[in-house]
């Protein structure tokens, strides 16, 4: 079966989990008058307005207005993200779930995947048996294994000379994630890596601390199988004080740009991006936000889930068209 055909195929089985899971499919603009204010994702102008880098906004903004479960999938557009595990624009599933942390969306997410590859299974292995190892390049992955779960804080210690603490004081934290730790996951099972330093989650709730005055983790979470990061997700921050201090801080630091080289590696290491015009608030996105309920919310990259089920070694081979080819 060719790749298109398999991901026709892995997205069917998406949208069949959700719906018997009791999800409302949402599309939601592609053009949005104001982007989230990220340091490292910068967005394509559309006339006064921007492409969507992620369709987070929107989606909040029916959670906060009653819809408890919702999933998208859609188009999300960044400049200059171009590798083998990259294109400007992609294929992204996010959902959201009313009154879920992300350790049960965590769950969730694995579940999701252990569904999809029971099916794919089914279709695409000659002797119609379910196969409890997915093939990609020379890793042999068990999917429907108990997947591994280890803070980042314990991946920092069991794969790079660093800690997670010193990374981040030195500034090597991208780097030693990109380099040393990524590469070491989810190669026998996936793996799941939480609670992430609160500066890496901008729109995360933080994580309760031993004292009341240490928020020095988020809870957040990825997960990576054959050292692909796929999803990332986390229990949302719905503090519109605190999200709008965070957003504040992160405007100020995109309005202060300056230029770093990106290095030559199939693995992407974010830098601050130049963007032809100041970043707002996204006022309705704030006011919104103290309507909403704890909620969980994750987005997965479709086009490497496709790489992974169809055990293509880039990104190009599992898309219509490449920008190059348009």
């Amino acid at each position: 079966m060719k790749q298109l055909e398999k991901r026709a195929q892995m997205i069917r089985a998406i949208r069949d989990f959700f719906t018997i899971k009791g999800y409302l499919e949402v599309e939601t603009p592609l053009r949005i008058p104001t982007p989230i204010p990220e340091e490292y994702i910068e967005p394509f102008e559309s006339e006064d307005w921007y492409l969507q880098s992620s369709p987070e906004i929107c989606m909040k903004r029916l959670a906060a207005k009653g819809y408890a479960k919702i999933f998208q999938i859609c188009k999300c557009f960044r400049k200059d993200e171009r590798g083998d595990r990259h294109l400007t624009e992609m294929t992204m599933l996010e959902w959201y779930r009313k009154d879920y942390s992300y350790m049960e969306i965590m769950d969730e997410c694995e579940e999701m995947i252990k569904h999809v590859a029971k099916i794919f299974s089914n279709i695409t292995d000659a002797n119609k048996t379910l196969t409890n190892k997915l093939e990609y390049g020379s890793h042999r992955i068990s999917i429907h294994q108990p997947w591994q779960r280890i803070t980042v804080s314990e991946a920092f210690d069991k794969y790079s000379r660093l800690s997670m603490k010193d990374a981040e004081e030195n500034g090597s934290f991208d780097e030693k994630m990109a380099f040393d730790i990524e590469p070491c996951l989810g190669i026998e099972v996936p793996t799941v890596i939480y609670d992430y330093p609160a500066s890496r989650a901008a729109l995360a709730k933080l994580k309760s601390g031993e004292s009341a005055s240490d928020n020095s983790l988020a809870e957040r979470f990825e997960v990576y199988i054959a050292g692909i990061e796929l999803a990332n997700g986390f229990t949302e921050l719905i503090d519109p004080v605190e999200q709008r201090e965070r957003f504040a801080k992160a405007i100020d630091k995109i309005e202060k740009l300056y230029t770093t080289e990106k290095k030559k590696i199939d693995i992407y290491v974010p830098v601050t991006p130049i963007h032809k015009k100041s970043i707002l608030m996204p006022e309705k996105f704030i006011q919104d936000l103290g309507k909403m309920s704890q909620t969980a919310g994750i987005a997965l990259g479709i086009d490497r889930l496709a790489m992974l089920f169809t055990n293509s070694p880039t990104i190009d081979q599992v898309v219509a068209f490449t920008p190059e080819e348009l």
